[in-house]
């Protein structure tokens, strides 16, 4: 995730391109740039590694004095590590054509290695500078010299350009693009990441959302997937990837600028829950077929030999990353590959029985988790390889790890993670299919079988999220409790784990996570009259035994709020029930965890709490 603005009109556009900046920097924050037109038709750039008031003090020591056009960008990495070299915008070979993109080009690497063979030179390790590399050659083709010596007007020769680059790329993209021949347009285009349009007076705005630009204008054209936008000073008009215009009325924002960094939730912790449908998507695209190796291969540099050869999988991590942890392991043993997780910050003793022939894999979000990092050099030191899966580019973990997966969820404000959770998840289903295949676990047609599930998953997760209204209501009538008792079983025991987690992060209040099994071996004692339990009940094969469980608490006078699916309730007796989309067994827990992060924020926001920036904690735990 990266935030981009885009400006034209009659003001100085580096000055609103850095304000939109400052406010979209939410979305990312390891480089940022802008790239505007001088009146001389002279393309001006500027870029740096860091924040945004680095690339602000850049500019005022050599400012673009009467530019009234350009784009702009603050990044969150996925291709290429934090660097000025890698920092948007990226130009074309003559420095002509300039353009800003979120999102993930999948065919990058065919697309380039076509265009090198052209000729073209790259100057970053992006996915992004093909994209304006595609541009340029289509720019070629079209033959722009002699159009521009006939005295043709270049504006549908630009379009025209992009479209046709467009139409060659696979993957998520909202970008920006802007040429030094064509000072009078701008060029937009949306594909599975947000872009909006805002409408001024005389001057108009591309931005990934309204906050970069509230301050000006109000009036707001949210483009659709598969549209392409002409952005003029008096004028925008609307085209899909076909060509064919289209018609766009405007919406009037009714949020404040705080309100619209948060995409018009209350807080960053409801907006990421509501990410999770992308979070996940983004983990999943490009790296679920072929089921051969050749996604690990290409993209992370994982031997299939190695996957072939190694006995058993090692899983450190700390916190919510531990929970996806206990997910994986349910998941890598379901298909045949012994699995244990542990606590990095417990994991001394044990780092010496780690040897060639068992992969570590170590996650955390940020990838400078101290204990995570610490246990990863004792892994590496007993002679094992280390995977690492994280959401953050140039990390030190990323560094340190032998080979990386990114979760590709975008940065995470909210201090209780959510979306980053969900990431890893996804990531350990990945990694567990593509194994069991290499490994001659399973076969591939059933291999293909879960495959179609999990790409269903991202719109279930929707649908549980459609939930929301009923959700909180169940949430208000417990939101004075003080203790909570979350309870399942076999793969959903690690989201009782994680729902009680949550609860006591942002809430402050006494939870507990216990797999159901257990108890009756001592917890049953703490349930009183009136105490909520949260129960997972969904379709499993240990379904009657978590309905046993369930009686057992409602015996002892516990309020039970059963999270089941249409099948399990007609089985299971609670006092309040929340429905989700039913699926395989195996891949429930991508959406069982989603009620319970939405009931964790509720209580929450009944008792007032601050939501965002619990109290004693912070986002990276750094310290050992």
């Amino acid at each position: 995730m990266c935030g981009i603005t885009g400006y034209i009109g009659k003001k100085i556009a580096t000055d609103i391109l850095v304000d939109g900046l400052k406010r979209l920097e939410y979305r990312g924050y390891d480089s940022c740039g802008v790239a505007g037109i001088s009146p001389k038709s002279e393309l001006y750039l500027k870029r740096v590694s860091g924040r945004v008031d680095a690339l602000d003090a850049l500019i005022a020591k050599d400012p673009l004095k009467k530019g009234v056009v350009g784009i702009g960008h603050t990044r969150w990495a996925t291709h290429g590590v934090p660097s000025e070299d890698n920092a948007h915008p990226h130009t074309d070979c003559n420095k002509q054509v300039v353009i800003v993109h979120n999102g993930i080009i999948e065919n990058y690497l065919d697309l380039k290695g076509r265009l090198l063979k052209t000729g073209h030179k790259f100057k970053s390790e992006t996915d992004t500078e093909v994209v304006v590399h595609l541009i340029e050659e289509k720019l070629k083709t079209l033959n722009v010299s002699g159009a521009a010596a006939r005295g043709a007007i270049l504006e549908p020769v630009f379009f025209e350009a992009v479209r046709r680059a467009i139409a060659e790329l696979q993957g998520s993209f909202a970008m920006a693009v802007l040429w030094a021949k064509c000072p009078n347009m701008l060029l937009a285009a949306r594909q599975h990441s947000p872009l909006v349009i805002g409408l001024g007076d005389g001057e108009n705005f591309i931005a990934s959302d309204v906050s970069a630009f509230l301050k000006y204008t109000k009036k707001a054209v949210f483009m659709n997937d598969g549209e392409i936008a002409a952005v003029k000073a008096d004028s925008v008009s609307y085209f899909n990837f076909q060509g064919k215009k289209l018609d766009h009325s405007p919406v009037t924002i009714q949020w404040d600028s705080t309100m619209a960094e948060k995409g018009g939730y209350k807080h960053f912790m409801l907006k990421e829950i509501h990410e999770q449908p992308e979070s996940v998507e983004n983990t999943l695209r490009g790296r679920l077929l072929p089921l051969n190796g050749d996604i690990l291969q290409q993209e992370i540099n994982l031997p299939s030999e190695l996957i072939k050869n190694i006995k058993g999988v090692q899983i450190i991590a700390c916190g919510t990353a531990y929970h996806a942890g206990l997910v994986g392991r349910y998941v890598f043993e379901n298909f045949g590959l012994p699995t244990s997780v542990d606590f990095a910050s417990e994991f001394s003793d044990r780092a010496k029985i780690v040897n060639k022939d068992i992969l570590v894999i170590a996650v955390s979000q940020s990838g400078e988790t101290a204990d995570t990092l610490y246990a990863v050099r004792e892994a590496k030191a007993s002679g094992g390889k280390v995977l690492a899966i994280t959401n953050t580019l140039g990390s030190t973990l990323t560094r340190e790890a032998d080979f990386v997966l990114y979760t590709h969820c975008g940065p995470e404000i909210g201090v209780a993670s959510t979306k980053a959770f969900i990431g890893q998840m996804a990531a350990m289903y990945v990694l567990a299919i593509h194994f069991a295949v290499i490994r001659k676990n399973i076969f591939e047609a059933d291999a293909r079988k879960y495959v179609d599930e999990f790409l269903k998953i991202p719109r279930l997760i929707e649908d549980t999220l459609a939930g929301e209204g009923a959700i909180s209501k169940v949430a208000e009538c417990f939101a004075q409790s003080e203790h909570f008792l979350f309870i399942a079983r076999h793969i959903n025991f690690p989201i009782a784990l994680e729902g009680a987690l949550k609860i006591k992060e942002i809430s402050y209040v006494h939870a507990e996570g216990y797999a159901a099994g257990e108890m009756k071996h001592g917890p049953i004692a703490i349930i009183y009259k009136g105490m909520p339990v949260l129960a997972i009940a969904t379709t499993s094969k240990m379904l009657s035994l978590v309905a046993n469980n369930i009686e057992e608490a409602k015996a002892r006078g516990a309020e039970v709020i059963a999270i089941v699916d249409e099948d399990s309730r007609k089985i299971i007796k609670a006092s309040k029930y929340i429905v989700v989309p039913k699926t395989l067994e195996i891949l429930s827990p991508l959406l069982t965890v989603i009620p319970l992060q939405l009931f964790a924020y509720f209580v929450a926001l009944s008792k007032k709490c601050d939501i965002d920036k619990p109290r004693n904690l912070a986002k990276s735990v750094t310290v050992r």
